[in-house]
């Protein structure tokens, strides 16, 4: 599926936040986040400015992965980021859901889910 036609549906700030989590820039992505922003990924969660950073600089980080978004859509109020990984972490592909509550502008929560 075609990458950029997905992705231009999102807010500009989900892709933002996407690129800056890919480039595991901490401060262009804690910039987009509220101060009270929860991220929880497959069960566990990370909050506050130190927890959000170590997420975004650390999660993933010892493998090499390429990912691909397979789809985007919204669940009510929910924005959600369909992602195809493959890389050398153990079993090798997974598809997860990446799901986004704004609150005005900014990312209130992140829910990262098997898809």
């Amino acid at each position: 599926m075609d990458t950029d036609t997905h992705t231009a549906r999102l807010p500009l700030t989900i892709r933002a936040f996407l690129e800056a989590q890919e480039a595991r820039d901490a401060d262009a992505a804690l910039a987009l986040l509220t101060p009270q922003a929860v991220i929880a990924d497959v069960g566990e969660s990370f909050s506050g400015d130190e927890g959000l950073r170590r997420f975004i600089t650390e999660a993933g980080a010892e493998f090499t992965v390429t990912n691909e978004i397979t789809e985007v859509g919204r669940d009510g109020e929910t924005w959600v980021v369909g992602q195809h990984l493959e890389g050398d972490f153990p079993g090798g592909k997974a598809d997860l859901d990446y799901r986004f509550a704004l609150q005005g502008e900014r990312i209130e929560r992140l829910d990262i889910v098997l898809g």
